[in-house]
């Protein structure tokens, strides 16, 4: 499993199966609060073909205000927490909001709606946020509400390792961000998800850290994040679960997945080697039961231009 862009929906041509990944999680990017994610199977078909769980989470960023359209992180989080109390408000008191008599609120009644299992716990809320000031903000939003929290990204995560592992707090990040965007990251270190699991987090390891380059077509680099994981001071059991059991479990969904277990979903995937050794191929993908062969972006493109196109200029 891993985090994706919301754009990459159907798995042709860009199916990665043929790298092993069979589950994958999609979210929505950009604003403040993005909006809701949705576990998918890669298998051919429409959407509510491929589709496991919708939501399973939502997804919000205070770390880009320029991307919410803010002038500071600050804001960001002002703003994070005036949608989370009017929410509040707004559950409680739907009813005088019909009749137009309470206050104005920062966002639309259909946005309220899709908050209120955030605040009331039913639904994980998923901050973006790499920054130790902004980890330390998350976690007092969660105190503060009550909320089911997940850090995305967490690239100084291991600086408050103790109190996301004493709060119960999953991260989903990856093992190659270890070169600071901006001065304010400087924090950035390789080894930040196996110091998160030595103290006891809950880590998920996800393709586009630091990068972004999984958000189209290279979500196939998942296995490459989790062997650089067990190079970088993670076990290797540690990092097999954190692309297998531990998605599952932050979602949700492991009474059907993440295992190999009688009676869940048959996603199984047979290599030809260490799946974290850069030489090692999926041999056999299997996913619902059935064996996927879909060709990856990368195929398609390398059967387009294995022969040149001939010469029309030649009489």
């Amino acid at each position: 499993m891993l985090r994706t862009d919301s754009r990459t929906v159907a798995p042709a041509p860009g199916c990665p199966n043929n790298e092993g990944i069979t589950t994958v999680v999609i979210g929505p990017a950009g604003g403040l609060v993005s909006g809701q994610a949705a576990v998918l199977d890669l298998v051919d078909g429409s959407l509510s073909d491929m589709l496991i769980r919708a939501p399973v989470a939502v997804v919000a960023h205070i770390d880009d205000a320029q991307s919410a359209g803010v002038g500071a992180r600050g804001e960001l989080l002002l703003k994070l927490r005036e949608l989370l109390e009017d929410t509040r408000v707004y559950a409680r008191n739907k009813a005088a909001f019909e009749r137009a008599q309470t206050r104005d609120f920062v966002a639309g009644r259909l946005d309220l709606e899709a908050m209120i299992p955030v605040v009331e716990g039913r639904l994980p809320l998923v901050i973006a946020a790499d920054r130790e000031s902004d980890i330390e903000a998350a976690l007092r939003l969660m105190r503060e509400y009550n909320l089911k929290l997940i850090i995305a990204g967490g690239a100084e995560g291991w600086r408050v390792a103790d109190r996301l592992a004493a709060a119960k707090v999953p991260v989903l990040t990856g093992a190659m961000t270890n070169i600071p965007q901006s001065f304010s990251s400087l924090g950035s270190y390789q080894e930040n998800a196996a110091m998160l699991r030595r103290a006891g987090v809950d880590v998920v390891l996800i393709g586009d850290a630091g990068t972004g380059d999984a958000e189209t077509f290279n979500v196939r680099n998942l296995k490459q994040e989790a062997g650089n994981a067990v190079a970088y001071g993670m076990s290797w059991d540690d990092a097999l679960r954190a692309v297998t059991l531990a998605p599952a479990r932050m979602l949700g969904i492991a009474d059907r997945y993440g295992s190999l277990e009688v009676g869940k979903v048959a996603d199984v995937v047979v290599w030809s080697g260490d799946p974290f050794e850069f030489s090692s191929r999926a041999e056999h993908v299997l996913v619902r039961g059935r064996e996927i062969s879909t060709p990856s972006r990368q195929d398609l493109l390398e059967q387009r231009y294995r022969t040149l196109p001939p010469d029309y200029r030649k009489p």
